[in-house]
This record gives C-alpha cells, structure tokens and sequence, in this order.
C-alpha cells in the first residue's frame, strides 16, 4: 500500500487538513483518504489528522490537492462547490458503508437528506441506525458530505468532527442553509416581541418593560476587530481610550485596523509608545495570534457557534474575560440569553426594580435569570435602562 501524505491550511472555517494517496499508476490523479475539520488550532487539527490518517506531513501539496484545497476554502467562503469528481480512497471501508457515502455524496450543497430517507434510497428501509453509525466514521467530511444527512423531522443528529454540531451548523451556513442557529435579536420587533413574553414571565419587570429602549446589534466588526477594541477600552474612560486606539490604528496606514499578522509583527515598543500597557501590548499579540491559529474564528464562522463555545475560546485570549465575551455576545451578535452576572450596572438595576436594600451579588442572580430564559439578554437591556435612567 503507498504511503499517505498530508498538509494543514487555512480556511474561513478554520485550519483544515487533508490526507491523500498518489495514484497507482504515473499520470493517474491522487485520491484524498481522509480530511480533517477544524479543530481548536491549527496544532490540534494536525495532531488530530495525522493519528487518525496515519499519513506523514508534505512539504507542499501536489497540484492536484492544491486545486482542492482552493476548492475547499471558495466553498467556505459561501461559494457552493460539487466535491462528488474528488477521487477518494476508501480502503478498509465496509460495502454499506460505501453505499452510504456514495448516497451522500449525490446531496448537492444546500440540500439535505435525513438518515431514513438515506435508509429508503438504498432500499434498506429501517437501516436509518445503521446509516448514521456508517456517517459517523465517515474519514473525509465535506468531500463526504455527511453534514448534510439530518435525523427525523430535520433534527440534528449527531456529528463527530471537531466542534460537533456547532461545526455542522457552520458547514450547513456556508451553503445557506440556516439550520440550528443560535436565535438572535434582529430588530426592534424582536426586542418588543421578547420583552412582551417577559411581562407574562416576570410581573415584576412589566414596569421596566414598558419603557422606551434602543437596540442594534453592531455585526459589522469582525470577533477580532471587537477584542481588539475591548482590550484598548478596558479600565479607561471612552476618551482617553479613543485617543491610544485612534493611535494604534496610525501605526498602520491605510487600514481602518491592522491585520492579525501585521499586529503580531510590530515591535512593543511601538504599541507602548502608541499609549498602550505592557499588559494590554501582549493581550492585544494574543488576540492575533489566535486569530491567526483559529481559535478567534470569523465573523462567518461565528454566526452558527453557541455562546457557551464562544466564551470558551475568547477567554483562553489573555486579557479577556467572560464580561467581555458577553458584552461581543449582546452588543454585537445580538445573543438572546446572556446573562452576565458580574456587570454592576446590572446588579443595580436589579436591585433598584425589586427593591433589594443592597446590590445583589453575582451568585444570587443565577437563580432569578432562570426565569427569563430563554430572554435574559433582553432583560439585561431593560434593566441597564433602568441605571442609565437615572444616571442621566
């Protein structure tokens, strides 16, 4: 058998990899054997392709993946591509499980198929287990495209890749398919339809409810672009925060931000000069490296990952905390139940709508939030109206 060979590269969904065998005789194309989804790192998604494939690293692909691998990143980035011409090599793999994959692959992007219908088309009707046993082993996703096989009713099911469902969502939105998106607030009647659906949760926000409140979400930053933002801002008042940030963009002319690569690449001495702390001059080398490493994942990608991934990842940033993770959540993505508990503002106004003689701690919130579900966010809108209100 020959030897397998692999390589990791960069996508809008994160860092990839695939693994291929060279054809069997000269001029024959290579068959991919396996393909890696995006782990947490570029290093994870390596380490990951390399013991599951157990493929050795190339030094570059030949042309032939190359024009793949271009594929791949165009499909991505929302331009739908037919994988079904990749000649693939699925060694070891059992006759059903060919079948399956076969009938996988004639699903054209932004359309699905559930594991029953997958069972029917190959006259194996009640193999619907059977059919998603066979996905879930599946060695070459997207060029095998089970993420577009859903359980019943247009359920979920499962997914093994890196990221499970979070990651099925994301590949099912690059091919507009908005399945399993985490519910957002898009427009004032979003805000007014949730904050009726509170009265009726909770009496005592009905005064506060009624109040007038303005809400846009500001999607037009990139995850990236926002930290960055957050982490000059942090213990500054928005003045003098303004200033060193309007002093650090000046470092690079010409953008309206610099690139993850150009920031990681500037001397500290320029970024403290700029008005920057030593502390936040490294938070802010974090934050490219690791959006350069995909743990910062796009503005695209971000879309279809649930709160509880997005806090995880942002926090491993230094300089990063949970109440700025919230803060990107509501204030950006427009999130419909965060809750961030260690805001004071927040806990003031809590205190001041249910007359509390003092300003409630974090933990004795955590209970009183449960009930808004699913609405938090929009309650902790209102009842910074409340503080806000009173400071102005």
């Amino acid at each position: 058998m020959k030897p397998s060979d692999y390589c990791i590269f960069d996508t809008p969904l994160g860092p990839c990899g695939i693994a291929w065998r060279n054809g069997w005789t000269k001029g024959a194309p290579p068959a991919v054997t396996s393909f890696q989804l995006p782990d947490h790192t570029a290093q994870a998604t390596e380490a990951r392709l390399a013991r599951e494939s157990g493929a050795r690293p190339a030094s570059a692909p030949p042309p032939a993946i190359a024009a793949i691998i271009e594929r791949i990143r165009r499909h991505f980035e929302g331009e739908a591509e037919d994988f079904r011409d990749i000649d693939v090599d699925l060694d070891g793999v059992g006759p059903f499980a060919r079948e399956v994959y076969e009938a996988a692959r004639a699903i054209p992007a932004g359309r699905t198929m559930t594991y029953g219908e997958i069972a029917e088309a190959l006259a194996r009707p009640g193999a619907a287990r059977a059919v998603g046993q066979a996905l879930g082993k599946n060695p070459i996703p997207l060029i095998i495209p089970c993420h577009r096989v859903l359980a019943a009713g247009g359920k979920p099911g499962g997914f093994s890749a890196p990221g499970g469902l979070a990651t099925k969502s994301r590949m099912l939105a690059a091919e507009g398919v908005a399945w399993a998106l985490p519910p957002t607030l898009k427009s004032a009647q979003d805000l007014r339809r949730a904050a009726a659906r509170l009265k009726a949760l909770d009496p005592r926000l009905v005064d506060c409810l009624s109040r007038p409140i303005a809400f846009k979400p500001n999607a037009e930053h990139s995850p990236y672009a926002a930290l960055l933002s957050a982490i000059v801002y942090q213990q500054l008042t928005p003045k003098a925060a303004a200033t060193i940030l309007n002093r650090v963009k000046g470092l690079y002319p010409g953008t309206t931000i610099p690139e993850p690569g150009e920031l990681l690449n500037t001397p500290d001495e320029a970024l403290r000069e700029a008005g920057l702390s030593k502390a936040k001059t490294a938070a802010l080398k974090d934050l490219a490296a690791k959006t350069l490493d995909g743990t910062v994942p796009t503005a695209r990608a971000i879309v279809a990952l649930h709160d509880d991934e997005i806090v995880q990842r942002l926090i491993s940033i230094r300089g990063v905390g949970r109440w700025t993770v919230e803060m990107l959540l509501i204030f950006n993505l427009g999130r419909t139940d965060v809750f961030p508990v260690d805001d004071y503002a927040l806990r003031k106004g809590i205190a001041r709508v249910y007359g509390m003689p003092e300003v409630p701690s974090p933990s004795q919130l955590i209970s009183l939030g449960e009930r808004w579900r699913p609405y938090r966010t929009v309650a902790s809108l209102y009842l910074w109206n409340v503080v806000n209100a009173e400071v102005f």
